[in-house]
């Protein structure tokens, strides 16, 4: 693949080439060149020390790889996210082992040993011949803003700049000062050697020199395999597709954010939707909407602690009782998040500028994220029928108390209720100005009806008669403003004639089913006017942006979900393995995909694009043992016990 370039002709790596490796706390992309091209030390938004990702001449990089020419191959070792990348020369064969160290998480459930939670190993081994392999380490604080020291010293090097240490440990690797302001060395492998190296991030000058001592990296990487190993064991699903969904379910894990259960949108900043577009944002923080979609995802698939961490953080974040609208995103530590700045120093990926931190949407008023919580807890508080316990859960995983939770989740289903009407940004969060957008409206009657539903299922206290009062007005909006009989299709907002891809999840939610002719119309709409060689594009209705984007994941797999719910099981597949086929060498993907030339673009890897996959191959599977919805059902009753049981029975109707 040519690598695209920026306008002073300087090469960056395809999105692509990197993968992703993590601890949970904070994650880093790993080149297939094995340049370290993106990491933020400690958490996810922590300014970054590595950030050649953003600017190939003055963002910092660790590199450990073969000198000259090689071929690399690549893949995650078992079910897990340690990273293994074997090159290939005309001397040898070594492989390169990259991994977060990760382990069991304390008894309070708050994350990990503070002493060995936060480095980055890398193992190089001979497998055949005789391999020079090049360290290079240059490390630039505070996204390239603060200057960088390096000092060598007996066993690795120190680094520091902006009020933080970098430590660099590699015993026996004799570094010297680069061209570049970093250090290099140049280490022969042969067959059968092991060199260890770790990255270790200390807050003072003492603590960085005592980080030269190379920790026990044997024992951290069998600890981190046990880790993913028993993760990967809670998962449950057995259909088409499995080894894909895997693989997003555990990048999506890399997402969440153990010591506070926060979770992530991405781990990146302003990796474009356009090449050299200003289509740039900071996605590392938590948007209650996408962390409750991450959450949904999961829980269908055997994963129900994120869940609970996730309520007791976003009570912390919300408050126990919310009685005004709150913030659409928070900071991983439930704090606001900074304002949105631009990096001007920073080139940007390929040219693409500006680059950004902070996300200015987080002052947007978005209403759509009350139903995507409150259906992700509809699902995780669902009562088990009889005793039973839900496939990959064990007494330790069950939810807990609704009634601690109840105070929230009715706050806001009323605050739902009371801002239906107003207008909004929308999911897409459009800086054009606030509209009556469709999205929204489902989504608020999605939080009124799932409130109602888990109050008559738990027998809890809520003003049932109004909120089912609303429900019913929500609805009839919707059917008598949301859908255009001109176009013959739900639009983007009421009054509005544009096409959006967010019409798409109606019958998902349970609106109005699959079969029902006005959503069959839809589908069609958007297969008409919003897919691009076979990909789907949010909409084409102005957004007060400049530039295009390119076809979004997300939306890509809910035509899967709406297909595959209508019964078009053959278009549903085609499609699924379609985006799946855009997915790069390790089963990741962005946000985004160039329709034509299948780039991968956007923040990456990207949650929504990886939990849109997971729902798509779960529907997919239950539809083909159950036939086409005719009636309409929310997720949460697909995922039942009840339902379940209704299959096994083979008493599904439309089942085949």
């Amino acid at each position: 693949m040519v690598s695209p370039a920026d306008d002073d002709g300087t090469c960056y790596p395809p999105i692509a080439d990197y993968a992703l490796i993590g601890n949970c706390h904070t994650a880093a992309l790993v080149g297939r060149d094995g340049a370290v091209d993106w990491y933020c030390p400690g958490r996810f938004d922590a300014p970054a020390v590595f950030c050649r990702l953003l600017d190939r001449r003055r963002g910092g990089y660790w590199q450990v790889a073969p000198r000259g020419a090689c071929d690399a191959r690549r893949e995650y070792r078992g079910a897990s996210n340690v990273l293994r990348s074997t090159f290939s020369t005309g001397h040898g064969q070594v492989r390169l082992t990259d991994f977060m160290p990760i382990y069991r998480r304390t008894a309070s459930r708050r994350g990990h040993d503070v002493g060995t939670s936060h480095h980055v190993v890398r193992l190089v081994e001979g497998l055949s011949g005789a391999v020079d392999v090049e360290v290079r380490f240059k490390p630039t604080f505070d996204y390239a803003r603060a200057p960088a020291r390096i000092s060598v010293a007996e066993g690795g090097a120190v680094a520091e700049g902006a009020g933080a240490y970098l430590t660099l440990a590699c015993p026996g690797v004799a570094l010297a000062p680069d061209e570049e302001g970093g250090v290099r060395a140049v280490c022969r492998i042969a067959a059968g050697q092991r060199l260890w190296l770790a990255l270790a991030r200390a807050d003072d000058a003492a603590g960085a020199r005592r980080a030269l001592a190379l920790p026990d990296c044997e024992a951290a990487l069998d600890r981190t395999l046990a880790y993913w190993d028993e993760w990967a064991a809670a998962f449950t699903y057995q259909g088409p597709y499995r080894e894909a969904v895997l693989r997003s379910v555990l990048a999506l894990k890399l997402l969440t954010y153990e010591p506070s259960g926060a979770i992530v949108a991405a781990p990146t900043t302003s990796l474009p939707e356009e090449l050299g577009g200003v289509r740039n944002w900071d996605y590392r923080y938590t948007w209650l909407r996408d962390a409750s979609l991450i959450l949904y995802a999961l829980m269908t698939v055997g994963y129900r602690a994120e869940a609970r961490d996730f309520f007791e953080w976003l009570e912390r974040a919300c408050g126990e009782a919310p009685t005004r609208l709150p913030p659409i995103m928070y900071a991983v530590d439930a704090r606001h998040v900074p304002p949105e700045t631009t990096l001007d120093h920073l080139a940007g990926y390929c040219g693409a500028r500006p680059v950004r931190i902070g996300n200015a949407a987080a002052g947007q008023r978005q209403l759509d994220v009350f139903g995507e919580v409150l259906m992700a807890a509809r699902l995780h508080y669902q009562r088990p029928r009889g005793g039973d316990t839900a496939p990959g859960e064990d007494e330790g995983d069950r939810p807990g108390d609704i009634a601690a939770t109840w105070s929230l989740l009715r706050g806001f289903v009323d605050l739902a209720a009371a801002h239906w009407q107003e207008p909004d940004c929308g999911i897409w969060e459009i800086r054009g100005g606030p509209r009556d957008f469709l999205y929204s409206k489902l989504m608020c009657w999605a939080a009124v009806d799932s409130g109602v539903r888990l109050a008559e299922e738990w027998g809890l206290d809520a003003p049932l008669r109004r909120w089912r009062e609303t429900c019913d007005a929500i609805r009839q909006a919707i059917l008598a403003r949301g859908f255009d009989p001109y176009r013959g299709a739900f639009t983007q907002a009421f009054g509005s004639s544009a096409l959006d891809a967010s019409a798409l999840i109606i019958p998902r939610i349970g609106f109005l089913p699959a079969t029902d002719p006005r959503v069959d119309a839809t589908i069609n709409a958007i297969q008409t006017h919003l897919v691009r060689n076979g990909l789907v594009d949010r909409y084409h209705a102005p957004d007060g942006l400049p530039g295009d984007e390119a076809s979004f994941g997300l939306c890509s797999f809910w035509l899967v979900d709406a297909l595959s719910l209508s019964g078009r099981l053959d278009e549903a597949h085609e499609l699924f393995e379609r985006i799946v086929g855009c997915a790069n060498d390790v089963g990741l993907l962005s946000e985004e995909i160039a329709p034509r030339q299948r780039l991968l673009l956007g923040n990456f890897p990207q949650g929504f694009t990886h939990l849109a996959l997971v729902r798509a191959a779960v529907n997919l599977a239950k539809a083909e043992k159950h036939g086409p919805e005719e009636h309409a059902e929310s997720e949460a009753q697909r995922a039942g016990p009840a339902r379940r049981a209704a299959a096994e029975r083979g008493a599904v109707a439309g089942g085949r």
